[in-house]
């Protein structure tokens, strides 16, 4: 066999497997129970289907969740289902991404960010 084709199999065969997760989704029925009703942070993706930085930021949260797993929850709430909670919230732009401790507020951030600066939020 090649060796270079033997290298690339072997770099392939070892490299870590990313743990990812599917988010669910929020809306006005289950939102607080959601938010109040854990024990551990939450953090809430505020997103809207059409918008480009809400779909780049989708596998970075659902990479993080996977490796957060049983630490913090995360959810995502489409902003044009609920838009109510949107406002309640003030959330103005997508993405938009709150965590919650205890069902209060306890850090936001704005736009996309990289996995680095998700996981800081916990911190």
């Amino acid at each position: 066999m090649n060796k270079t084709i033997l290298n690339w199999y072997k770099k392939k065969k070892t490299k870590e497997v990313k743990r990812t997760m599917t988010l669910e989704h929020l809306n006005e029925s289950n939102f607080e129970t959601a938010v109040k009703g854990s024990g551990k942070p939450v953090l809430v993706d505020f997103f809207a289907t059409w918008c480009g930085p809400c779909k780049m930021l989708g596998p970075v949260l659902e990479e993080l969740a996977g490796e957060m797993e049983g630490q913090a929850d995360f959810y995502k709430l489409d902003i044009d289902e609920a838009p109510d909670i949107a406002n309640r919230f003030g959330v103005m732009s997508v993405p938009t991404l709150i965590l919650f401790q205890d069902g209060q507020e306890i850090k936001r951030t704005l736009g996309f960010q990289p996995k680095s600066k998700l996981k800081a939020l916990f911190d």
